[in-house]
C-alpha cells in the first residue's frame, strides 16, 4: 500500500512540474514538444495568492453585487477568447490561452480544442472589483442553438459579441430574438477592431439597421484595423491606451487619462460631439435625466455629471430601451477590463429582474435546473439557478415536473470542467449539484411538495382539489426551454448485439444533456434512429459515443426528416371488434380529416367533436381518443414521416360497455390513417434559411450552384468588401455542402443554415423521393 501511495504521489509531481514547466515556456514564446496535452489539461487553481487566485478566494457578496451575464454571438466573433481574457485580468488563470492552440479554460471538451469552436456552453465564476460574476460563454453555430437558449433562460443580462469588420450576422440575429423573448438586457462589444476592414461605424449601422434597437455609444476606439491602439470612454471623456511594458504584451498595463484638445483636436471634438449626441439620447429615453438636462445644465452638458449620466444609461438598459456599445480586440487584449467594469455598471443583478412566481415562494426555495452533464464517477451533475431561498447539501429538495423528491449530496461551483465544493447556494446564483437522479434541463424544484403546494395556495390555486398528483401546482413551474424539431436523421448500430445495451446507456446520457437530441427505435427494421439538428451536431454526438464511452458505432447514411400532410377533406369509419378472454371490446369510430386553415405550421392535429359526440362523450374517454389520434400523426401513411397540419373531427364513436380504452385508441388510430390515405398525402420538406458570405470574385460561382440546388436568391448585400447573399434552399439540397462552397471559393467563404419552415414538394420531385426510398432508383 505504501509503495502505491509513493508511486502516485511522484507521479503528481511529476505531472504538476511539467504543467508549470509549460506555462513557463508559453510566456517565452517558445514551445514545448514533449508536454501532452493531458498533462496540462491538470490545471492547478489553488496556486499560491501572488500567482492566480483560488475558486475559494469567490467573493460571496450581497445579492445586488451579484452579475449572471452570458456570452452569446455569431461563430468566431471572439466569445471564448473574450472570456479568457475576463479570468485572466480578474486574476483566475495564469496564462492566456487562445481557441486556436486549443487551451482555452471554457472549451474543455476534446472536440472543441480540435474544432475551435464552442460546442456545449460552460460557466465559470469569478469576481471583478468586489462584484461575483457568474459567467456562461455559449455557442455560436446553429446546430447549437438549444445551449444557447436554455442559458440564456437563468441569466439576468447577455454581453452580445460582434465582429467589428462583419456586424450583425445571421447567427447574430438569432441569439438576438433568443435574448427579446426572455427580456434580458444586454450590452454590445464590437471586438476584433484590430482587425482588417474593421469598422466601427459600419458595425453601428448594422446594429441600428439589422437588429431594430438604438445604440448608445459608451466608447469610440483610437485607431481602426492596424492603427488600433485604444479606446475613448465618451462618458467620462477618458481615454485608454494600451502600452506593453515587456516583450509579452498581456494587456495588463494600460494608461487612463484625461483626453484635452492639445491631445488631438480632432478626436477630442468627434468625443465631444459623441457625448453630446449620447446625452440627447439618454434624455429622450430618460424622463429623470431629461429634467436634470432642462434645469441647471441646459446650456452646458460639460458640467453633466458623469455619475448621473450612467445611472440613467443604467435605467435605460435595464429597461431595455436601448443597448450601449463599447469596443475592443480581446486577441490582442484591449477593452476588456473597461468591458468588465461595464457589465457590474450596466447589468442588473438578480434582484433587479421581476418574476412573479416569487412572491408566491416568499422565502421557500425556488430553483429551475437547466442543464446537465454526466461525470463518470460522480454520476450526473445538474446545473442550477436559485431564485429564491437557499441550497445546502445533504438535503432534500422537491422536482415539481418530476412529482419526486431527491436527494443532493454536494454543491459545487463551477469553473469549466473544474469544481470545488462549497457549503451553500444563496439566491441570485448558479452552481452545480450532486446526486439529482431525475432532474433534466427546464425542470422546477422546490424544498418540498408542502412547499409547492402552499405556493400554488397563495397562486390562487388548491393543490388538494387536484387528484393528479402534482397537477395542483402546475401554474408553479418555471417557464422551461423550447426545443425545435430535428431537421436530420440517420440509423446507429453498435458493432455487434454484445454492446446494444452499452449504447442504449449511452445515448440515454446524452439525451439527458442535450435536450435536442432525439433517439426512437424504427418500428420496421428494429435500428435504433439518431436525429439531431445538423451535419455537425450528429457528427459530434458520434464522436462522444467513441471517445466518451468506447463504443466504436457506425452511422447509416444521413436522411432528411421531412413531414406529411393532406390536400383534401376525407372521412373514413373503422370497426374494431375482438374478444379478450371473456371480454368483448368493441368499437366503431367515424373520422372526418381536413387541411388546417391558416397560416402557420401546426405540428399537433387540432382536434373537435361533432356536437351528438361532445354531449354524450364521458371525460375519461376523450384521452384515449386523443391518444390514438396523436400516436397515428407520428407516422403518416405514405413514408412514415409526421402528419402536421390537419383538422380532426370525430363524427361519431359507439363504445361497448366492457371496451377498454387501449382499444379505443387502436380503432381511432387505425381509423385516422384509413382518412389520412382517403384525403390524399402531399410531402413537406424543410426549407432553410442560406446565408453565404463571399467575396465579389467568387460570387458567381456561388449563385450559379445555387440555382442547381433549387435555391431562391432573396436579397445579395454588401458587407464591406464582401457580398452576402441571402437565400432560401430545401436543406435535401444541401448535402456535403461546404466541402463545395469551400472548393468554389478557394476556402474563403462561409455560410450558415437555419431552418426556416415546410414546403410541399412537387408532383415530380415527390414520385422521384417515392422512388428512392422503395429502392427502385
Amino acid at each position: 500500500m505504501l509503495r502505491i501511495m509513493g508511486k502516485f504521489s511522484v507521479n503528481a509531481l511529476k505531472s504538476s512540474s511539467l504543467c508549470n514547466k509549460y506555462m513557463y515556456f508559453r510566456n517565452t514564446k517558445m514551445r514545448v514538444m514533449g508536454v501532452t496535452q493531458q498533462n496540462c489539461n491538470l490545471r492547478n487553481y489553488s496556486s499560491p495568492p501572488g500567482d492566480v487566485k483560488s475558486l475559494h478566494s469567490v467573493v460571496n457578496p450581497h445579492i445586488s453585487r451579484i452579475r449572471n451575464i452570458g456570452i452569446m454571438a455569431h461563430i468566431d466573433a471572439g466569445k471564448t477568447t473574450t472570456t479568457e481574457r475576463m479570468l485572466y485580468y480578474s486574476g483566475y488563470i495564469r496564462t492566456l490561452g487562445d481557441v486556436d492552440d486549443g487551451d482555452t479554460v471554457t472549451d474543455f471538451m476534446a472536440q472543441e480544442r480540435e474544432r475551435g469552436i464552442t460546442i456545449q456552453s460552460a460557466a465559470v465564476t469569478f469576481d471583478w472589483k468586489d462584484y461575483r460574476i457568474n459567467l456562461i460563454d455559449t455557442p455560436g453555430h446553429v446546430d447549437f442553438t438549444v445551449e444557447v437558449e436554455r442559458c440564456l433562460r437563468v441569466l439576468d443580462g447577455a454581453v452580445a459579441v460582434f465582429d467589428a469588420s462583419a456586424g450583425v450576422e445571421a447567427q447574430t440575429l438569432t441569439v438576438w430574438r433568443q435574448a427579446d423573448k426572455h427580456q434580458i438586457p444586454r450590452i454590445c462589444f464590437l471586438n476584433k477592431m484590430d482587425k482588417n476592414r474593421a469598422s466601427f461605424t459600419y458595425a453601428v449601422e448594422s446594429i441600428k439597421q439589422k437588429l431594430k434597437t438604438k445604440p448608445l455609444l459608451l466608447q469610440l476606439p483610437i485607431g481602426e484595423a492596424k492603427t488600433f491602439r485604444g479606446l475613448v470612454d465618451v462618458v467620462t471623456k477618458e481615454q485608454i491606451i494600451w502600452k506593453p511594458t515587456s516583450d509579452v504584451d498581456d494587456g495588463k498595463n494600460f494608461e487612463r487619462k484625461l483626453l484635452l484638445e492639445t491631445d488631438d483636436p480632432n478626436l477630442f471634438q468627434e468625443v465631444q460631439d459623441a457625448r453630446n449626441a449620447l446625452i440627447e439620447q439618454v434624455a429622450d429615453l430618460d424622463d429623470e435625466f431629461a429634467e436634470l438636462v432642462l434645469g441647471e445644465n441646459s446650456e452646458n452638458f460639460d458640467l453633466i455629471p458623469a455619475d448621473k449620466l450612467q445611472s440613467a444609461i443604467r435605467r435605460i438598459t435595464l429597461a431595455q430601451k436601448a443597448v450601449p456599445v463599447f469596443c475592443g480586440s480581446a486577441l490582442k487584449n484591449k477593452g476588456v477590463q473597461p468591458l468588465l467594469d461595464a457589465i457590474t455598471l450596466y447589468l442588473p443583478a438578480p434582484n433587479e429582474r421581476s418574476y412573479e412566481f416569487l412572491q408566491w415562494y416568499k422565502d421557500d426555495l425556488c430553483a429551475l435546473a437547466f442543464k446537465v452533464l454526466h461525470d463518470k464517477c460522480r454520476g450526473p451533475l445538474v446545473f442550477v439557478r436559485v431564485y429564491s431561498g437557499s441550497l445546502k447539501p445533504q438535503s432534500a429538495v422537491y422536482n415539481i415536473n418530476k412529482s419526486c423528491t431527491e436527494r443532493m449530496s454536494r454543491l459545487l461551483l463551477p469553473f469549466a470542467d473544474q469544481q470545488i465544493e462549497i457549503p451553500s447556494l444563496m439566491p441570485g446564483n448558479i452552481a452545480l449539484t450532486v446526486g439529482l437522479k431525475q432532474s433534466a434541463t427546464g425542470d422546477t424544484i422546490v424544498s418540498s411538495k408542502a412547499s409547492a403546494v402552499a405556493a400554488a395556495r397563495r397562486a390562487g390555486r388548491d393543490a388538494g382539489e387536484k387528484k393528479r398528483s402534482g397537477s395542483g401546482v402546475d401554474s408553479l413551474l418555471l417557464a422551461g426551454v423550447e426545443i425545435p424539431e430535428p431537421v436530420f436523421f440517420c440509423t446507429i448500430e453498435p458493432p455487434s448485439m454484445a454492446r446494444q445495451q452499452d449504447l442504449d446507456n449511452a445515448l440515454s446520457c446524452l439525451q439527458r444533456e442535450d435536450p435536442s437530441l432525439k433517439v426512437k427505435p424504427d418500428p420496421d427494421t428494429g435500428q435504433t434512429i439518431l436525429c439531431g439538428m445538423g451535419e455537425l451536431h450528429i457528427e459530434i454526438i458520434h464522436d462522444r459515443i467513441k471517445r466518451e464511452y468506447g463504443i466504436e458505432t457506425y452511422l447509416g447514411p444521413l436522411q432528411i426528416a421531412y413531414r406529411e400532410t393532406i390536400l383534401n377533406a376525407a372521412q373514413a369509419t373503422d370497426t374494431l371488434d375482438k374478444t379478450v378472454g371473456d371480454k368483448r371490446h368493441c368499437v366503431t369510430a367515424e373520422i372526418e380529416v381536413r387541411p388546417t386553415s391558416g397560416e402557420g405550421a401546426t405540428t399537433k392535429p387540432i382536434i373537435s367533436y361533432a356536437e351528438n359526440v361532445s354531449e354524450v362523450l364521458p371525460k375519461e374517454l376523450q384521452g384515449a381518443i386523443e391518444n390514438g389520434i396523436i400516436n397515428s400523426c407520428v407516422q403518416g401513411p405514405l413514408l412514415g414521416f409526421p402528419v402536421q397540419d390537419i383538422d380532426v373531427t370525430v363524427q361519431s364513436l359507439t363504445v361497448h360497455p366492457d371496451t377498454s380504452h387501449t382499444m379505443v385508441s387502436a380503432c381511432v388510430s387505425r381509423c385516422l390513417q384509413k382518412a389520412l390515405k382517403k384525403a390524399g398525402i402531399q410531402i413537406l420538406e424543410p426549407l432553410m434559411n442560406l446565408e453565404i458570405t463571399v467575396s465579389e470574385d467568387h460570387l458567381s460561382a456561388a449563385l450559379a450552384d445555387l440555382a442547381q440546388r433549387r435555391g431562391n436568391i432573396q436579397e445579395i448585400q454588401s458587407r464591406q468588401d464582401n457580398r452576402v447573399v441571402v437565400a432560401a434552399v430545401p436543406l435535401a439540397e444541401m448535402m456535403g455542402y461546404s466541402t463545395v462552397l469551400r472548393s468554389l471559393t478557394s476556402g474563403s467563404a462561409t455560410f450558415t443554415l437555419e431552418l426556416a419552415s415546410y414546403q410541399a414538394l412537387s408532383s415530380q420531385e415527390q414520385s422521384a423521393l417515392l422512388q428512392r426510398r422503395m429502392g427502385l432508383v
